[in-house]
Parts: structure tokens; sequence; C-alpha cells
């Protein structure tokens, strides 16, 4: 496969899924201008593009190891159990812990919020 036909692949990934440059910097823990090489078709690491292809849910082809669905799934699931773990942590100092069911409860909303609810645009953030 020439560079160029994945460079394409994994645009259209990205634009599929509406990450920006920035929020694949943070996501890879990669600098901003090293991730922008890489979309400029510029040569960078393959360390570099092992990361950016697997944030995207790709493999090194830029074929699909995950679909789109599965990894918005994924991305709001931790970003819900990161939100509520800060909740917790904080009412448990306050001897105000939720239980094991209330816990579930609250992950499972906050991840459909990030999903399909206010907090969607934030899916991505970091």
């Amino acid at each position: 496969m020439k560079r160029v036909d994945l460079l394409k692949k994994v645009k259209k990934r990205k634009d599929s899924i509406g990450l920006t440059i920035d929020n694949i910097a943070k996501l890879t823990n990669l600098g901003n201008r090293t991730v922008a090489r890489f979309f400029a078709g510029e040569d960078v690491k393959l360390s570099t593009l092992e990361k950016i292809t697997e944030v995207l849910g790709l493999d090194f082809a830029g074929e699909e190891l995950i679909d789109i669905e599965t990894l918005r799934e994924n991305r709001a699931k931790e970003k819900a159990l990161y939100i509520v773990s800060l909740v917790q942590d904080t009412s448990s100092l306050e001897k105000q812990g939720l239980n094991n069911k209330e816990l579930e409860l609250l992950i499972k909303d906050t991840q459909m919020q990030f999903l399909t609810g206010e907090y969607q645009k934030y899916l991505w953030a970091n």
C-alpha cells in the first residue's frame, strides 16, 4: 500500500469520527506539530503512525479494527468512569459515597450523555 493511500484512509476515519488534530495529539500524547506533519503527508516515525491509527481504531494499513460506534462507546465509557470516579472520591471523603448499583446507573447515564446528550461535544476532548 502506498503512503498516500494510507493517509487518505486515516484522514477519512478522522473526519468520520469528528476528531481534530488537537484531539488526536492529546489522546496520543504526541505534539500537535507531529500530528499535523503526519496529516500533511510528511515523514513521521513508525511509532507516531501506530499511535494515531490505534486511537482511530485502525491497523497500520488503515483497515478498521474497531468500528466507529464501538470506538465512540468505549470512549464514552472511559470518560464516564473518570467523571464518576471524581464524584465518588469526593463523596466518599464526605462519607456520602454511592453503592455499587447507584454507581453503575450513574456511569451508564453519564456514558449516554457523552453519546447522545448535552456532553456529546466533549466526547473526544481530553
